[in-house]
């Protein structure tokens, strides 16, 4: 961290007046630097425009500790304030001619932005987090590279540590609103600190059907069927090895194992809302617990019996409506009884879905269907071999299809065909990488009608092998 950032950054954050520093810095990025600030100016700001932004955010922040023993003018701290983020690297100053101009790095900028974000995190909505995981794992699925499944895996892994984390902050929290004076600020902590900035979102809703949760085993499914598929696991190794670690092939091996176990990590997380669960139910006992004795200390007691006692010793007749019960003041029958802890049930898991034998015939159908309608350069290889037998050349028209998989296998060499005689060479490039051991020309222009598939004519040939150099013949 310390070799892409500043190395005095953080001096003005660790001085006494933290606050107003922090502050100063919060107002820049959402006026002048910041994502939502309107587009700066190419060459920056001039020092004017940054040093009166200074200014404004010190009329709120009146709390200013002198540093240096004396208490300059809001003007002059804001050129000093100015001069300090400056020699500290949160601000850049460039010439442009004869004025100098304001900026701020890209990395320090991306830094603040991080800072500010950490700052400002509310409470999560596992909902949204869930369908995002399943939408990256799903277009993996279709195809897409790596970048999809770095992001569902750092979505997984961020989404577990928040569940988790939320358990000690709750008790934090509670630990805190301890030492609250009185009863209107435990109530306020309570409601705005514990229900809404700690508390997960649609933490209410985890435990129903329609919650996306359930989506969990389809996640978990994909995620071994991304480990376990050859094809899958080496197209997504050659994507980080080529777009992330510039040909590092155990580096890229290792990312693909690390994100793919972010992903099974998600099967963890009952144990992790059942740790919050206890924390929850203990905090809300807890604070129940707090105002019932706030509420019940409010109430005159000892007026009531001092004023008792007055009338009593003051009456000189019998007192026909004494405060008292009738009987015996003090007796074991008028005792509170010990308060009864009524135990909780114990919160339902997730629905568990257990499949008829009907559903897993029609799952073992569909899958063998998709195999089937599946070809790659080894399929594709094995139907030429097949129709070739031994023939140097063979027509599209000669071909013998008998099955799906001989209609897909025609199929695909026709998108062959066309890939050649399109004159791009990425195309023909991605041709040739299907096309092992022969090649694919077409015989026509003009689309023939066919049993199965209509399409342009063509020919099956054997590549031919390179010939041999003099040396290597020698």
């Amino acid at each position: 961290m310390f070799t892409r950032l500043p190395e005095r950054l953080f001096a003005p954050l660790a001085s006494p007046n933290k606050q107003t520093y922090w502050g100063i810095l919060c107002a820049l990025y959402d006026r002048r630097f910041g994502p939502d600030a309107p587009l700066p100016p190419s060459h920056g700001f001039t020092t004017r425009d940054i040093t009166q932004d200074i200014e404004a955010e010190l009329v709120i922040h009146d709390s200013w500790i002198d540093e240096d023993g004396a208490t300059p003018e809001t003007p002059l701290r804001a050129i000093t304030i100015f001069n300090r983020l400056h020699d500290c690297g949160w601000l850049r100053l460039d010439r442009h001619g004869v004025d100098k101009r304001v900026s701020m790095t890209p990395t320090v900028n991306q830094f603040l932005g991080q800072l500010i974000n950490f700052a400002e995190t509310g409470p999560i909505y596992v909902a949204g987090k869930i369908r995002s995981i399943e939408a990256n794992l799903k277009l993996v699925m279709e195809g897409a590279g790596g970048d999809s499944l770095s992001e569902a895996a750092d979505q997984a892994r961020h989404l577990l540590e928040h569940i988790r984390n939320t358990g000690t902050n709750v008790r934090d929290l509670m630990s805190s609103l301890g030492a609250e004076e009185t009863t209107a600020q435990y109530v306020r902590g309570f409601f705005s600190g514990f229900i809404e900035q700690v508390f997960i979102g649609d933490y209410k809703e985890l435990r129903t059907r329609e919650h996306p949760l359930s989506r969990r085993p389809q996640i978990l499914h994909w995620a071994d069927e991304l480990h376990g598929s050859e094809q899958n696991r080496e197209r997504l190794i050659t994507w980080y090895e080529t777009r992330r670690f510039q040909g590092d092939r155990a580096r890229a091996e290792r990312m693909f194992e690390r994100d793919v176990q972010k992903l099974r990590d998600i099967q963890r997380i009952d144990d992790y809302l059942e740790r919050l669960d206890d924390e929850i139910r203990r905090a809300n006992r807890r604070a129940l617990a707090y105002l019932d004795y706030r509420l019940r200390s409010l109430r005159p007691i000892d007026e009531v019996v001092d004023a008792a006692i007055v009338r009593v010793m003051d009456s000189k007749t019998d007192v026909h409506d004494s405060p008292f019960p009738p009987g015996d003041m003090v007796s074991p029958a008028n005792l509170a009884e010990p308060r009864r802890q009524e135990a909780r049930e114990k919160a339902t898991q997730l629905r568990e879905t257990i499949p008829t034998e009907e559903d897993i015939a029609r799952a073992k159908l569909r899958a063998l269907a998709r195999n089937v309608r599946m070809v790659n350069a080894p399929k594709l290889v094995e139907f030429v071999s097949r129709q070739l037998s031994g023939r140097p050349v063979v027509a599209s028209e000669e071909l013998q299809i008998s099955s799906v998989a001989d209609v897909r296998a025609y199929q695909t060499l026709l998108v062959l065909g066309a890939a050649m005689d399109s004159g791009s060479p990425d195309l023909q490039r991605e041709a040739l990488a299907m096309m092992r051991g022969f090649r694919v020309r077409r015989t026509g222009d003009k689309e023939a009608e066919n049993k199965w598939i209509t399409g342009v004519p063509f020919r099956i040939e054997r590549a031919k092998k390179p010939a041999a150099t003099k040396g290597e013949a020698t």
